[in-house]
Order: C-alpha cells, then sequence, then structure tokens
C-alpha cells in the first residue's frame, strides 16, 4: 500500500498525546518554577515544601498501581478524559491553597491525575498505529515530557509576574480543560472514526498485534531482570525529580535568581537534556551496528551517560551562575540519554508480552524513590542549608546503579517467563 494514499488522521491523534504529554508536564513544574517565590510568601520550612513534594510522588506512585486498570475498564477516550479532568481541578485548586496542607491535598490529586498520561497514551498509540511505526509515534508523545520542561519556565514567570502566582496554576488548569474537550470532541477509536479514510482504518489494521495478557508483578518479580528495571528505576528516577522540582529554588538560593530571571537557565538546562534523550539512544544504536554486542553496547552507552552526571557533584560550589548551568545541564543531558536506555533494558530482556509489566514496576519504583528523596532534601537542607550532599548524591547515583544491573544481570541474557524461581 502507498504511504501517499494510506492518509494522516493517526498522526493528529499522535498531535493530540504530544499536546497532553507536554501540558502534563508544565502542570508538575508551576510549583518548581514559583518554588522561591512561594516559599518566602508563605514561610514554608525546607522541610514544608519537601512534604509538598512528597505528596505529589505519593499519589504518582499510587497511581500508576491502577491507572491502567482505569484507563482500560472505560476505555482510552473516557480514561484519558477522566484522567486530565482531575489534574485540570487540582491544578486550579491551587491557586485556592494557603498553606502546606492546603498545596499537599492539591498536589496529591495532581498526582493521581497525572499518572494516568501515559499509560493512556500508550493504549491510544496502540490502537492507532500499526506496529512498526508505534516505536515512532511513542516517541513523538513522550518528547512532551521535553518540551513542557522547556516550556514552564518561559511562560509560568511570565504569567505569574503579570497577573499573579494564582494566575500560573488556573492558565495551566484551563490548557488541561480545553485539551479534554477537544479530546471527548473528536477522540473514537479507529473502527468509530468517521473522519478516518477506509485505506488508513486498513493500514492500520494490517498488522494486528497478539492478544495483551498482563503478567502480575509478582511472577514478574522472580526474575533478576525485572529487579534491574526495577533497582536503575529506584536509584537513579528521583535524581530527575530532584532536577523538576528544587533546581529553580537552587538558583534562586545560590544566584539569586529572581522570577522573571529564571527562565534561560532552566531553558538552557532543560534544552541540553533533549539532546542528551536524543543522543542516548542513538549512541547505543551506533555500538550496536558497529558490531558490538547488546549487553557490550547498552551499558557502554550507559556507562558514558553516568560519567557524564558526575561532574554536577561540584554544581553547588560552582562560583559562576552559567558554570553551574552548564554542569546541571550535561547531569539533565546524561540523565535522559541514561532512561532512554534503561527503558530499552526492558525489551532487550523480556518479551513484548511482559514489557509495559516490567516498565510499569519500574515507573512504580521511580516514585517512590522520587517520594524517599524528597523527604531527604527536605532533612538536608532544613538542618545543613547547602545543596552540596545532594549534588554529590546525584553525581555517584548512576554509577551505583549501574554496577548494581551488572551485579543483577552480566550478560542481559533474556528471561524465560515459563520457569520459576530468580534467574539470570
Amino acid at each position: 500500500m502507498s504511504m501517499t494514499n494510506v492518509g494522516n488522521y493517526r498522526w493528529r491523534v499522535c498531535a493530540m498525546l504530544l499536546a497532553a504529554t507536554t501540558i502534563n508536564y508544565i502542570d508538575r513544574q508551576v510549583l518548581g518554577v514559583l518554588a522561591p517565590f512561594l516559599q518566602q510568601k508563605m514561610g514554608w520550612t525546607e522541610l514544608d515544601y519537601s512534604y509538598i513534594v512528597t505528596a505529589f510522588q505519593a499519589a504518582y506512585a499510587i497511581g500508576l498501581l491502577s491507572a491502567g486498570a482505569v484507563i482500560d475498564r472505560f476505555g482510552t477516550r473516557i480514561g484519558y478524559a477522566l484522567a486530565i479532568g482531575i489534574w485540570s481541578l487540582a491544578a486550579m485548586a491551587h491557586s485556592l491553597a494557603s498553606g502546606v496542607t492546603s498545596f499537599a491535598v492539591a498536589r496529591f490529586v495532581l498526582g493521581l491525575g497525572e499518572s494516568g498520561n501515559f499509560p493512556a497514551a500508550v493504549k491510544a498509540v496502540a490502537e492507532w498505529f500499526p506496529q512498526r511505526e508505534r516505536a515512532l509515534a511513542a516517541g513523538i508523545f513522550n518528547s512532551g515530557s521535553n518540551v513542557g520542561a522547556v516550556v514552564a519556565p518561559l511562560v509560568v514567570p511570565f504569567v505569574a509576574f503579570r497577573w499573579g502566582w494564582q494566575s500560573a496554576f488556573l492558565f495551566t488548569g484551563v490548557l488541561s480543560a480545553l485539551w479534554v474537550t477537544g479530546w471527548l470532541l473528536t477522540y473514537r477509536t479507529p473502527d468509530r472514526q468517521p473522519k478516518l479514510s477506509a485505506a488508513e482504518r486498513a493500514y492500520i489494521d494490517e498488522e494486528p498485534s497478539a492478544a495483551a495478557v498482563r503478567i502480575p508483578w509478582s511472577q514478574l518479580l522472580r526474575y533478576r531482570q525485572a529487579w534491574a528495571m526495577v533497582a536503575a528505576k529506584f536509584i537513579t528516577d528521583p535524581i530527575w525529580w530532584f532536577f523538576l522540582f528544587w533546581l529553580p529554588k537552587f538558583l534562586h538560593d545560590q544566584y539569586g535568581l529572581t522570577l522573571m530571571g529564571l527562565g534561560m537557565p532552566l531553558i538552557s538546562i532543560f534544552m541540553l537534556a533533549d539532546v542528551g534523550s536524543i543522543a542516548g539512544g542513538w549512541f547505543a544504536g551506533r555500538l550496536i551496528k558497529r558490531g558490538w554486542t547488546v549487553n557490550r553496547a547498552r551499558k557502554g552507552a550507559m556507562l558514558t551517560c553516568a560519567l557524564m552526571v558526575i561532574p554536577v557533584a561540584f554544581a553547588a560550589k560552582a562560583n559562576n551562575l552559567w558554570l553551574a548551568v552548564a554542569l546541571i545541564g550535561l547531569a539533565t543531558a546524561g540523565h535522559q540519554g541514561w532512561s532512554a536506555n534503561v527503558y530499552t533494558l526492558a525489551s532487550d530482556m523480556f518479551p513484548r508480552r511482559a514489557v509495559a509489566s516490567v516498565v510499569g514496576m519500574g515507573g512504580f519504583a521511580g516514585a517512590v524513590g522520587g517520594m524517599l528523596i524528597a523527604t531527604v532534601v527536605g532533612l538536608l537542607l532544613q538542618y545543613t542549608g547547602s545543596y552540596v550532599p545532594v549534588f554529590l548524591m546525584a553525581g555517584s547515583a548512576y554509577l551505583v546503579a549501574l554496577v548494581v544491573i551488572h551485579m543483577l544481570v552480566p550478560r542481559l541474557e533474556p528471561a524465560r517467563l515459563d520457569g520459576a524461581g530468580m534467574r539470570q
């Protein structure tokens, strides 16, 4: 079938998923961008702020346990709208918050809603794309996480400075509500979408995938390969959460940046993260094409990314703003390159029918790790006032994780799901 005659309605669906993921990351970053201002205005201690962040992380972890089942129960159209409707209301509820408890409640509900984004988007891709295009479609909508991380420091300070901090939360909540409206008006599965051409419907259906079989986590946890994924996410995801929620505070505390002055440094850092996200996956693929084994190429790429993060240990002592930005930007690039390879570990070691479950386990572990580091960072800053220990942890986490992964799966051997017990 000629691609020119197929049609492209499915890519409109992908564009909506990209927009939703972008809004998802803007919503979660509003608090981080406004944190220096709100901490002064509300009189929060470092522990107070860490409790608010922990509330989001706890809800996100809880949500990941059930979001997939909810999406499956109600279908992609209603399930996705329900998730974003919840986080839209929660985002706007922040504008009514006046203390630690009310902010924590708003963040908790936001975390519950936002946990549904990726399960729903992945399901929509499975409904609308043939197998050979699903990786590309997923990569496109997932790039919204980096787009949102760049857009938030660009838009949020301007809105808050012009109309007040409450307006920043209202603005992103309204964006989410508008998306939900458009989604409910336009989204249907391919067999129920009247605007879809017969040729494109046939193209989508020409590669039917095997029926999905849910594999219990209790079964997967018998395998060392699953524990490698869990360990990788538990140890390193918290570093990314630290970057998302504490960088604006660090730049304000260390260099005296105002709300309007945070934009360019944060944008520069997350633009470098974009580069790392693409380069990390490309580098491993390049090594494989040159004849390296998957084990050697994957771990070689991950080692390279881990080494890129090490210099961030010196960021807290950088005597120049842009030196700190460069060190942190290099670390975020390393993290995103690392993450690209960690996600691929699941498909390296497990059959397709288990990949989603393994990734879900890893996501849950990463959210729990993020919840723990929020409290640890709050305690360290409350009692030492120094970011040095935090950046030391960040600089060393990836090498530690790589050692753990190598100990668990020294050769990245595929798991045989028909057996029992711990396997290599």
